[in-house]
């Protein structure tokens, strides 16, 4: 995710590959990742966040009171500090800083890679309007932004959009094994299923109109559609794939009790 971000900031030319720098704790990725991008490279995460003014905190759930722990002495009022770390809350991102430190929370998506992801942004207690207006500028050069101000709902965004590609990526190996097992290659396959799924979606965003209402317009009497939509019925689709959203966002909250 940090690549995508850094990819998208470059191609919006708001920054230039000089002003951002990036370090990590193992010495290969930083590697790849200066290279892929152009950017600078910090000796350590104390001299990054010294040198900066916004810092991204793209680190795994697990190792974020540790890398708080080490930052926290070098971290001031003129940081704005953006975490994308699933389920941690900004109170304990501010308690692990020393209390005032200006965070904003984020949760983007794994499209984000080609620049049509979805970001929800969230400011803490310290953070100010500009802040978070701040942060999704960041987010906007990789696809779209969404506020919101209870950040109790951060938990079922990460359930929805921030794992909801891979439910997605799921559904469409069952579409493909699906039409292989019907007879078709694997190539054909994969270009009907991806060419459908993004149809699809185009169709719900630029029609406006509801899901349910989109799938009777193509639900025939006794048609094909129903004969396989039947089929995903009986075995609980809709009631399976909301209990993915609601396993995820439950396994947020715990993450956040740490």
């Amino acid at each position: 995710m940090a690549g995508a971000l850094a990819k998208g900031l470059l191609a919006t030319k708001r920054y230039r590959a000089r002003d951002l720098w990036a370090s990590d704790a193992e010495s290969r990725q930083l590697t790849r990742f200066v290279r892929a991008h152009g950017v600078g490279r910090a000796p350590d995460n104390g001299a990054l966040v010294e040198e900066s003014e916004i810092v991204v905190l793209a680190v795994k759930p697990q190792v974020m009171q540790a890398v708080l722990a080490e930052i926290r002495p070098y971290v001031t009022r003129r940081h704005l500090l953006v975490s994308i770390a699933a389920g941690i809350p900004t109170a304990r991102l501010e308690a692990g800083l020393g209390g005032r430190a200006r965070v904003v929370r984020a949760m983007p998506n794994t499209p984000a890679l080609v620049g049509t992801g979805i970001t929800v942004v969230v400011r803490g207690t310290h953070a100010t309007g500009a802040d978070e207006r701040r942060a999704a500028e960041l987010f906007g050069g990789v696809g779209e932004v969404v506020r919101v101000r209870d950040e109790t709902l951060m938990d079922a965004v990460t359930g929805l959009s921030g794992s909801g590609p891979a439910y997605v990526y799921r559904f469409a190996e069952g579409l493909i094994a699906g039409a292989m097992a019907a007879g078709l290659s694997e190539a054909v396959a994969r270009r009907l299923t991806y060419q459908t799924i993004r149809g699809a979606a185009v169709m719900l965003q630029e029609t406006g109109r509801p899901p349910e209402e989109l799938r009777a317009m193509v639900s025939s009497p006794g048609g094909t559609t129903l004969a396989g939509l039947g089929a995903l019925d009986a075995r609980g689709f809709v009631d399976v794939v909301a209990a993915a959203v609601t396993a995820a966002t439950r396994r947020g909250r715990e993450l956040g009790r740490g």
